[in-house]
């Protein structure tokens, strides 16, 4: 069985065979680690193992684990990848470098709030709904221009990319180049997107940043 760190080496070397073929530089595409429901130990192989950009769902779970971590690794940074409530933001602001989940004027609006307060900078990816399905969050495709908008005029954040979900069980790949074309006219350039089964496809189609933990840690518990 492969042990986490080897399956980094490996994700790594696939990253750069992809972007190769894609006529991408490899150093424009991140990996982010997803450590949700992974306990210190295993987090630890990977840092170990020279991986520093990692994210949570939630923002309780992110404040048990990671304080001890960062005194160890102070280079490690955190993203919030899980659904974020507006009586969360200040714990969020104070504990993650990036929130990926900006969907709604609400917690746009409580998340200026607060890194005005703690005068820290904390980058903004807005989450769209690429699917527009009623049970998954994220702002609406048709929405999302006016959000990038407001988010940046009315409410100062710093957006740097754009984050989707595509539907499970359909094809990834015109869900990718959707939220390319939503990123290229609002001048952002960030893209989170691609996870453990469709990473190769959204590297391909821009991927800036992909999102993976099955792929490195296993399939994990499912959390009730």
């Amino acid at each position: 069985m492969e042990t986490i760190p080897e399956r980094l080496a490996a994700i790594r070397l696939e990253m750069d065979r992809i972007a190769h073929r894609s006529s991408r530089r490899a150093q424009d595409i991140e990996l982010l680690c997803v450590s949700k429901t992974q306990d210190a130990s295993r987090i630890q192989q990977a840092l170990v193992a020279g991986q520093r950009l990692f994210g949570e769902n939630r923002v309780q779970e992110a404040q048990d684990k990671w304080p001890a971590l960062q005194q160890t690794y102070p280079d490690a940074k955190l993203h919030l990848i899980g659904p974020l409530q507006s009586n969360k933001a200040r714990q969020a602001v104070e504990l993650f470098d990036v929130i990926e989940t900006v969907d709604r004027p609400k917690i746009a609006q409580a998340l200026a709030h607060e890194i005005q307060r703690a005068g820290k900078a904390v980058d903004m990816f807005i989450e769209i709904n690429i699917g527009s399905e009623p049970q998954k969050a994220g702002i609406l495709p048709q929405n999302a221009d006016l959000f990038i908008k407001q988010c940046r005029e009315d409410y100062g954040l710093s957006v740097k990319g754009l984050m989707c979900i595509p539907p499970q069980g359909q094809q990834a790949a015109p869900y990718f180049a959707f939220l390319a074309q939503i990123a290229k006219r609002n001048e952002v350039t960030g893209l989170s997107m691609g996870m453990s089964a469709d990473y190769p496809i959204a590297i391909q189609l821009g991927a800036t940043l992909i999102r993976l933990g099955t792929a490195i840690f296993g399939e994990r518990a499912k959390i009730e």
